[in-house]
């Protein structure tokens, strides 16, 4: 993976809420009269030194092996993503712009309370600096994350639709299925409580019955979606694919199904005439 450089000046490391590990920052006696300087973040350092002190050390721009190496290490930074919230982190390295020729530039302004009420006065600053300084993209840094995970929003919201789908069709077809299934048992449930069955303990034992089934499809279903979670990895920022609870509520939630609809069967078996029930079936 090769470093990637960019061309900063003093100042941008704390703007951007980054920190100087090692060493120092760029000042203004950085210019051009000065001898070249960088700053690299903590990826260039475990890549190219490893273990071994990086400032005070001297680096080169360029692919050919005699290009000279001038530039002066003289601080570490905290590691960033460059392109995108999902981009890997890449060996980087910071030029100061007082070293460099530079035709246009990106600013970033840190301010006090609600950003969006200081992009009038930011432009007009720079109007004054220069009336005829051309400005675009003027957005906050919550809006260009924002607008850089649109597609990823998009995604997790129609996947949240289907998601909430499934899980309601779930949750009608295991209630409905379990609900025949006790029904069909009222029969049983009869010739028990006309033996002088309790009705608790008639209730108890098909809910124990359920309940080891619901436990069986947990037991099965949990590694399987554990496995086909990986697949989604690449979809997913700051969040686990076995992320705990969003694999435990789902399962609690139908195990709460799967023994509400043993138990209101059952309930209403129990409270019947055993012989009246005994003559339906």
């Amino acid at each position: 993976m090769k470093p990637h450089f960019d061309v900063v000046s003093p100042g941008y490391f704390e703007t951007m809420g980054m920190h100087v590990l090692v060493g120092r920052n760029f000042t203004v006696k950085d210019d051009s009269t000065a001898p070249p300087v960088v700053v690299v973040n903590a990826s260039f350092v475990s890549k190219y030194f490893g273990n071994r002190l990086a400032v005070g050390r001297h680096i080169g721009m360029g692919t050919d092996l005699g290009t000279p190496t001038d530039i002066e290490i003289v601080g570490v930074v905290n590691d960033s993503r460059y392109e995108s919230l999902r981009s890997e982190v890449v060996p980087e390295a910071y030029l100061c712009t007082l070293q460099q020729q530079r035709n246009g530039s990106f600013v970033y302004v840190r301010t006090e309370g609600n950003p969006d009420g200081a992009l009038r006065a930011i432009r007009t600053a720079i109007q004054d600096l220069g009336p005829g300084l051309p400005i675009f993209n003027l957005k906050t840094l919550n809006r260009q994350v924002d607008e850089s995970l649109v597609t990823e929003r998009m995604i997790a919201t129609l996947s949240t639709v289907f998601a909430v789908l499934a899980t309601v069709l779930a949750i009608v077809g295991l209630y409905g299925v379990t609900a025949y299934t006790v029904a069909r048992r009222s029969r049983e449930i009869g010739i028990r409580m006309a033996l002088g069955a309790q009705s608790g303990d008639v209730v108890g034992l098909v809910m124990h019955e359920v309940l080891v089934l619901v436990l069986a499809g947990v037991i099965v279903g949990l590694p399987c979606a554990a496995a086909l979670s990986r697949i989604a990895r690449t979809q997913l920022y700051g969040v686990s694919p076995n992320d705990f609870l969003s694999m435990a509520l789902p399962t609690l939630l139908l195990t709460a199904v799967a023994l509400i609809a043993a138990y209101l069967p059952a309930r209403r078996a129990v409270r019947g005439d055993p012989v009246r029930i005994l003559r339906m079936e």
